[in-house]
């Protein structure tokens, strides 16, 4: 198996945008790596650096041991599967399966093979001789897959190949593509925009945000222990609850926003050292819940909206001037509108310095 890795790979365009600051990160050999960040973030431009679509302007890129910088695309040993699927309108889907195998030179014994292999694994055995205006959208997305399939590359891409269908075609094809890669082990580089897709597929997930990698790790780890701001905000759904303020010491520690006051004692006793200054406390949804009968009260809000979803609640609240979320079991709830006594643990509580962002170490390390 091969792997990928990336030294400081910077793409700056001719109007002096620079679309990917630089990048550095492997994708191990047999891994299922996901780029995530919000439009324009340089994910895509990235993806697209490494299937040699895109010039890279300075740092190296290594598919195994060879380096790629200057290596036509043709000659990369890569598959890309592409967001709009690309499929040949007028040809059959054992054509567009088979096309990229002919244009190599393959046998024609080996092509239908690789075709009939193809098409089983993904479900398309019944719909070969089906034109892509014939077929579903998740028909035509494993046909886009299967085009890849047949190559056998070295490495896989893929760029937001879900983004064009529905939300239970891409729950399907979430499971499609995790199986498929179990069952063949080949390197897969994943893009997406979608946080949900990033934290469910990737093995590891690296994290953009305007050109530059804000952190890699894997998801449970991207979701516990959020390097920075951006990170903690833009992975969670609902996203972390956040509050700004200044960190006050005197009758024990709490942060200080002004209309609101949020107790941290028990926090962790490193905090004590960041006293008088503008901090950023997180907490999860999960962790916000409502205080029962003899329970800690740490705020005091206002019931805005109940969202219930079926095995889940999302509650809104709104405490002074900051608007807040609390995901809950069904259960009796109290009528909107109502004030609400609110806790929460101490040691679920996130981190952040105000000016640059990243996280704060609560707790001394052991």
């Amino acid at each position: 198996m091969t792997g990928v890795t990336l030294d400081k790979v910077r793409k700056v365009y001719d109007n002096g945008h620079v679309a990917v600051v630089g990048a550095s990160f492997e994708a191990r050999p047999g891994e299922l790596l996901v780029l995530v960040g919000p439009s324009g973030c340089g994910k895509t431009t990235t993806l697209r650096m490494i299937a040699g679509l895109e010039t890279i302007t300075s740092g190296t890129l290594r598919i195994g041991d060879r380096v790629v910088n200057d290596v036509a695309p043709k000659d990369r040993d890569i598959a890309m599967v592409f967001q709009n699927y690309a499929l040949y309108p007028h040809m059959t889907v054992a054509e567009n399966l088979a096309f990229g195998l002919k244009l190599r030179g393959e046998a024609a014994a080996t092509i239908a093979a690789r075709v009939r292999e193809a098409a089983a694994m993904l479900g398309l055995a019944e719909v070969l001789e089906r034109r892509p205006r014939a077929l579903s959208g998740g028909q035509r997305q494993r046909v886009a897959l299967g085009r890849a399939l047949v190559r056998r590359p070295r490495v896989f891409l893929l760029d937001e190949p879900l983004s064009n269908l529905d939300a239970k075609l891409r729950l399907s094809m979430r499971v499609e593509i995790a199986r498929l890669h179990r069952q063949l082990g080949a390197t897969t580089i994943y893009v997406t925009h979608d946080q949900v897709e990033a934290m469910t597929l990737g093995q590891r997930i690296v994290v953009f945000d305007r050109g530059e990698i804000q952190q890699i790790d894997t998801p449970m780890n991207l979701y516990t222990r959020p390097a920075n701001l951006f990170v903690a905000g833009f992975l969670g759904s609902p996203a972390m609850n956040f509050f700004r303020g200044r960190l006050r010491g005197e009758g024990g520690l709490a942060l200080d926003c002004g209309a609101v006051v949020l107790p941290l004692d028990g926090a962790g006793e490193a905090l004590a050292r960041h006293v008088g200054r503008e901090l950023v406390v997180g907490l999860r949804p999960e962790d916000l819940r409502l205080a029962g009968a003899g329970e800690p009260v740490a705020l005091c809000a206002e019931l805005e909206v109940i969202e219930p979803i079926g095995n889940e609640v999302f509650l809104n609240f709104r405490c002074g001037d900051i608007a807040l979320v609390a995901r809950t079991a069904p259960r009796a709830l109290p009528e909107r509108g109502s004030s609400v006594a609110l806790g929460y643990a101490a040691a679920a509580l996130h981190f952040f310095d105000a000016g640059s962002g990243r996280r704060i170490e609560a707790r001394a390390a052991a």
